[in-house]
């Protein structure tokens, strides 16, 4: 049998280790819950910090003549339109850095280039810019030539004519007094037409896609 001070010993042991391992574990809750809460908060400033790409939608879009229609006041091809550029972001603004130029395609065969869209300019938070925007008749688009032919083609088997316009920019972000990088940004819009050169209403307003270089 053990002894009376021994016990008496050995519970005081018992006691003493039971107190260490509360306090330990009360620790390593305060010490988790701090560290959650602390993650949170950074999740939430990463959340409301990160940049969000600018918004591109092409919203009017017309060829004239159209490739169904009689060309014998024009010997080459008007195309005009109109996109919108929003800045998605709740507090953070864009730099556009210099001169947004366009340039369009037809089956991947560049047509033409736009003169100057829009001057080097800031845009501020949920801010947008519209962008008009016209290319007049060239070589390329001459009535009667490959690309018109193609194009009166796929008007007569499917009632539709597609085109891509490409804008291109450099720009960075800023935060607050903080700037990005600056970065080399396209926007890739596919647009349709149906044959009297009007803008297809599928079309109408869908978002640009971009990628950076």
């Amino acid at each position: 049998m053990r002894p009376r001070h021994d016990r008496s010993r050995y519970f005081a042991q018992k006691v003493e280790e039971t107190l260490t391992g509360r306090m330990c574990r009360v620790f390593c809750s305060i010490f988790l819950s701090l560290l959650l809460i602390a993650a949170v908060i950074l999740f939430i400033l990463w959340l409301s910090l990160r940049p969000h790409r600018p918004r591109f939608h092409v919203t009017a879009f017309s060829v004239s003549p159209g490739p169904s229609q009689e060309t014998a006041n024009q010997s080459s091809v008007d195309i005009t339109f109109e996109v919108t550029l929003r800045n998605p972001n709740a507090n953070i603004g864009i730099f556009y850095e210099d001169a947004m130029r366009g340039s369009f395609f037809h089956r991947d065969r560049r047509i033409g280039d736009t003169a100057e869209l829009l001057p080097p300019f800031y845009q501020g938070p949920k801010n947008t810019t519209i962008i008009h925007g016209a290319f007049p008749g060239s070589p390329a688009l001459a009535v009667g030539g490959d690309v018109w032919q193609q194009m009166k083609a796929e008007a007569a088997s499917h009632g539709q004519v597609w085109f891509r316009l490409e804008l291109v920019v450099t720009i960075r972000f800023r935060v607050s007094t903080w700037d990005t990088h600056r970065h080399s940004m396209h926007a890739d819009c596919d647009v349709g037409v149906a044959p009297d050169g009007s803008m297809l209403d599928e079309t109408k307003a869908r978002r640009c896609s971009l990628y950076f270089s």
